[in-house]
């Protein structure tokens, strides 16, 4: 594979962008190598600055569900842009994207746009406070819900690896506030709950976890944990920045029939545009300003152009037969690295994720006993075949509804032969 171009770029960027990227996981750091520099897109296909084309399950990191410069967000786009980009007042797009939300997401009866899941999780647990009187949020090892202070810590994605705070500049008057148990463990839960459950404000959790590579959750340890923050008076928030509109229309609470007080959501709604959303019962959202004391805003929440990419995304994904058609897409692959020994392939929806481990990881421990070194070899071999991947095994790839038959059949057989080669 010729480089020189990205390696160009990289260097450039280093000389202008705080480590070269504006997000920590695009260094590639993780696998070893220099990071590939994207020039565009179409479909299931990337491009970068030397020719080279990948077909992409990255996809965005899981925001370009329907792949990338689909026809009718993009028409969106143009439409929007001819009509101003930006205006710091209310617009009809803003409306008809909630009432689709609310459609789709029964929990959601009054939603807040902003920019982005850190915005929209930021927001909620300060709700969340506001509401309650508490303080106290318990989250679990290993989940990531964006980079406030008061949750980096023992998050995953970019910061695995990290251990307490996250990351340094965050006080340990703001990191006390938060508790973080393990993943899946129900006794630990219990636990919690019989020692401070009526001091917690809120129960904050990724339905399922998405950013420790791909762990599931335990249906009847998400039942009680329902239970649990009912009894106690905490609101349960679920942490769909991922999830929503990926794991089904409805999302995780859809997926698994529980229905949280608050729900964050993120990357999908925007349809390849910044925007976020946060929202739940409508005796919580009346504390948000104006109406109540619960202060948030933002310039750019709204925006009509990410109002209207995401109307277009949801309109396509609201369409008969999307989410089995995704699943069965996942399934090709999945049958392909199912029984590879060494190596365990854990999917969800059109969510997947490769573990070299022989059984799948149920929580964050577990996580970071897997072999690095084999996901590196791996990710080196499938980038060298034409298949851009998430550069972390604590990442997720995603399938798009832009790959085809071909590519998935191509993809598979690749991802087995180098998995093999990978654990061995």
């Amino acid at each position: 594979m010729k480089l020189a171009n990205s390696v160009k770029a990289r260097d450039r960027a280093r000389r202008a962008l705080a480590g070269g990227v504006d997000s920590p996981v695009r260094a590639f750091g993780e696998v070893g190598r220099k990071p590939v520099f994207i020039k565009k897109a179409a479909g299931s296909r990337i491009t970068d600055l030397d020719g080279n084309s990948y077909v992409d399950f990255c996809n965005s990191w899981g925001a370009l569900i329907l792949g990338h410069a689909h026809p009718a967000v993009v028409k969106a786009v143009r439409e929007a842009a001819a009509r101003g980009t930006s205006y710091g007042c209310p617009t009809e797009a803003e409306t008809a994207l909630a009432e689709a939300v609310k459609k789709a997401v029964p929990s959601m009866e009054r939603v807040r746009f902003v920019s982005s899941g850190t915005e929209a999780v930021m927001s909620a647990v300060r709700l969340a406070r506001g509401f309650t009187g508490r303080d106290l949020v318990l989250k679990f090892d290993g989940c990531y819900h964006g980079h406030s202070d008061g949750l980096l810590v023992k998050a995953g994605s970019g910061v695995t690896g990290i251990v307490d705070a996250s990351s340094k500049g965050v006080p340990r008057d703001v990191a006390r506030n938060t508790l973080s148990i393990p993943y899946n463990d129900l006794p630990a839960l219990e636990r919690t709950f019989r020692k401070c459950g009526r001091r917690l404000a809120c129960v904050l959790i990724e339905p399922v976890a998405a950013n420790m590579g791909l762990v599931l959750p335990d249906r009847a340890w998400l039942a009680a944990l329902r239970g649990l923050t009912a009894k106690r008076g905490a609101l349960l928030i679920f942490d769909e920045v991922i999830t929503g509109f990926r794991l089904a229309y409805g999302g995780a609470q859809e997926y698994f029939g529980i229905r949280p007080d608050l729900t964050c959501l993120g990357k999908i709604i925007g349809g390849g545009l910044p925007a976020a959303a946060f929202g739940g019962r409508r005796d919580i959202m009346a504390l948000l300003a104006p109406d109540g004391p619960v202060y948030q805003a933002g310039t750019l929440s709204g925006n009509p152009l990410a109002m209207a990419a995401g109307l277009a995304a949801l309109r396509e994904l609201s369409k008969p037969g999307v989410y089995s058609g995704l699943a069965e897409r996942a399934g090709v692959i999945g049958k392909a690295l199912g029984d590879i020994p060494g190596v365990s392939f854990v999917s969800a929806g059109s969510m997947f994720c490769l573990f070299f481990r022989d059984q799948a990881p149920r929580d964050y421990a577990e996580v970071r006993e897997c072999g690095a070194a084999g996901f590196r070899r791996w990710f080196h071999a499938m980038l060298g075949k034409g298949f851009y991947l998430p550069p972390s095994q604590f990442e997720t790839s995603f399938v798009s509804l832009a790959h085809s038959a071909q590519d998935l059949a191509r993809f598979a057989a690749a991802a087995a032969g180098a998995a093999r080669g990978a654990a061995a």
